[in-house]
């Protein structure tokens, strides 16, 4: 299908933020929605699928709007994340540093429902599809708002090839690294000094999963990130953590498991048995929920599609072979003598 499309009137400054540096955000939407694009002054050309096609026209006339001034390549990335509706940007509004905090995607919205609505959330998902941020963004807004009295952060220090033992420092310094995408959301969402008073009013805690054992989260907000490199012993710990008056968040992503071969991971496990119980919500956040850059969800389709094609057949059982019947001889039942008869 071909679309054409005048945009009038003529605005050299709006076209040339409309293209991007030599068409750069042109040449995005082409790889994004497999197109392609043609464009001579303010006339444009859009040859592809139907839908696509659509799309990307909707997309250009949308960037045409906000072209007043040069447009961010971020910003077309996560128009080209989304399903280009309005609908998939409907959610709770946050309370946060970020005025511009908002779900990308459907999905996203029903994930931050199911946090303001359920005491226990789960969001599963591949990587770049915002469990991680939402939840962090939805513990600041319940703490801005006096909802909570302490925002509580925590993961399990597993190591992804490579050994924690040999970094050096002591073990506050060792599991820093892995809790360092915790404090890169909330230094986005409060600001550095915001987070440093919090820390000194003990109002933020972060720490190692296996500080967890033992303790009671009373009037918190509790996010387990990375939950799939729990064992099963250590989300059930986790989750009887859960006190009066708190919010838990557990995220992970079970393609990126990181524990032994042989060791369940916890998420794989509690997604299986808690689907049903009452006051537990599960989101599944897939590649359509990406929110970084589109090669993102290319590479985790293409990853899930290889994984896929490595699993062993699922062996179909023979029919046994039929037997064949072996005649039993014949035998013969002893007659009665007749009185008289000769022996």
């Amino acid at each position: 299908m071909i679309l054409k499309h005048l945009f009038t009137p003529l605005n050299n400054t709006r076209l040339s933020h409309l293209c991007g540096p030599t068409d750069e955000h042109l040449r995005s939407i082409e790889l994004a929605l497999d197109v392609h694009i043609a464009h001579r002054h303010e006339q444009f050309k859009i040859e592809g699928p139907k839908a696509k096609a659509q799309r990307a026209m909707d997309m250009l006339q949308a960037l045409y709007e906000m072209a007043a001034r040069p447009i961010p390549p971020a910003t077309v990335q996560l128009m080209l994340s989304g399903d280009g509706s309005n609908e998939a940007a409907d959610g709770p509004t946050l309370a946060t540093r970020r005025a511009d905090l908002k779900p990308r995607t459907k999905n996203q919205a029903v994930y931050l429902d199911n946090i303001a609505e359920f005491d226990i959330t789960f969001g599963i998902g591949p990587a770049g599809t915002g469990k991680t941020y939402l939840a962090v963004a939805a513990a600041v807004d319940a703490l801005q708002r006096s909802a909570v009295q302490r925002i509580v952060l925590t993961r399990p220090a597993v190591e992804a090839g490579e050994r924690l033992g040999f970094l050096p420092g002591d073990l506050n310094q060792k599991v820093d690294p892995y809790l360092r995408p915790l404090y890169d959301a909330l230094y986005d969402l409060m600001g550095y000094e915001q987070v440093q008073k919090a820390f000194e009013r003990q109002a933020l805690e972060i720490a190692p999963l296996a500080f967890m054992r033992g303790r009671t989260l009373n009037n918190a907000f509790v996010i387990l990130d990375e939950a799939q490199n729990t064992t099963p012993e250590q989300m059930k710990m986790f989750l009887t953590r859960v006190g009066f008056g708190t919010k838990t968040v557990i995220t992970g992503d079970v393609s990126q498991i990181d524990l032994p071969k042989a060791q369940m991971s916890g998420l794989v496990e509690a997604e299986r048995i808690l689907r049903r119980v009452p006051g537990i919500a599960i989101t599944r956040l897939t590649s359509s929920d990406i929110v970084r850059h589109p090669l993102v969800a290319r590479i985790v389709d293409a990853y899930d599609a290889a994984r896929l094609s490595d699993l062993p057949p699922i062996a179909v059982p023979e029919p046994e072979p039929e037997l064949p019947r072996v005649a039993l001889p014949k035998t013969r039942s002893p007659r009665a003598k007749v009185p008289g008869s000769p022996v």
